[in-house]
């Protein structure tokens, strides 16, 4: 019986997780001395937050199910960074309306998704790519693709130094928003409805689920999320362009699922998610240590994706 329970605990997508961190932690050493060092996981962390900031809101619109994703997030971000720099150009003063202006526009553009999907009836898929399209094209029209505005200080210390225990801000942002999530999704009306409408969409509504509502909240969230991880973005590298937040779009969508989330929905959590964005973080920084360019990078975390939902997709034809 003790066998039996302690195989189905290693067989937990959390549990697999952590393993496979732990594994590539010492593969990481072998091949690259000091990759495993206390300065370098922080750093790693760091990197992590930004990731899964972006892959909270892009958790919330998968359980949504429906086959729900959003491949605006990264256009989000970039966009966010963006405002953020100009509304700041490198002032304290400038925090709080440029977190205000991202977050509103971050809002703004998922409530549009939100719409679309809900009252348009437009496949997330095809009306979250479409808004990528829309918000690339703007972020052309604001600025050319030339760098613009700074990052203030204060933001920068907040992503990168010591704030509380050795851990930066953006690490315990991160927690806090991970309490959060958990709270949101296991302990509140909101989250149980969530889980209610990924499952069975039919049936939650004929039980009273605002299926629509919820719905277009969820998409607003995810828009407030990659806004959130754009103005951090900002502070990690000091200054914004145009794409800078691309780079976000499939590894936000691969942690989740790395995390035991199926992308059918309806099933799982944030907790798995942080720790598939750390373990994203740490396979990224190994095929980098290796020399594998960007492109490279894409393949390996592309091929990722589809064996999971091979993996996913078996386990859900077992199941019926």
């Amino acid at each position: 019986m003790n066998a039996t329970l302690l195989m189905e605990f290693a067989r937990k997508p959390l549990v697999i997780a952590l393993l496979l961190i732990v594994a590539l932690l010492v593969l990481g050493e072998a091949l690259s001395p000091g990759f495993a060092s206390a300065q370098q996981i922080l750093r790693l962390l760091i990197v992590a937050a930004l990731l899964g900031i972006v892959a909270a809101g892009q958790n919330l619109v998968i359980l949504g199910g429906r086959e729900g994703i959003d491949l605006s997030v990264g256009g989000v971000v970039s966009l966010s960074a963006i405002i953020a720099g100009n509304l700041m150009n490198g002032m304290d003063s400038g925090i709080p309306l440029a977190v205000l202006g991202c977050v509103a526009a971050g809002a703004l553009f998922g409530l549009f998704n939100g719409l679309g999907v809900t009252l348009l009836r437009i496949p997330p898929l095809v009306m979250t790519l479409g808004m990528l399209g829309v918000l690339q094209g703007l972020l052309v029209v604001i600025r050319q693709g030339i760098p613009s505005g700074r990052a203030a200080p204060a933001l920068s210390n907040f992503v990168s130094q010591p704030f509380l225990f050795g851990l930066p801000g953006i690490i315990w942002l991160w927690i806090v928003i991970g309490v959060v999530m958990a709270w949101l999704l296991g302990r509140t009306v909101f989250g149980h409805r969530i889980y209610a409408i990924g499952s069975n969409e039919q049936a939650a509504f004929m039980a009273g689920v605002p299926v629509k509502l919820v719905r277009i909240a969820l998409f607003v969230l995810s828009g407030v999320f990659a806004a959130i991880a754009g103005i951090c973005l900002l502070g990690y590298s000091g200054s914004s362009f145009a794409n800078v937040g691309e780079q976000y779009m499939l590894p936000s969508i691969i942690a989740v699922v790395f995390g035991g989330t199926p992308l059918s929905g309806g099933k799982g959590g944030y907790t798995g998610t942080m720790a598939g964005a750390v373990l994203l973080v740490i396979l990224q920084s190994i095929l980098t240590t290796v020399n594998i360019d960007e492109s490279g990078r894409q393949m390996v975390f592309g091929a990722t994706l589809l064996v999971l939902m091979l993996f996913y997709g078996r386990g859900r034809a077992m199941r019926a």
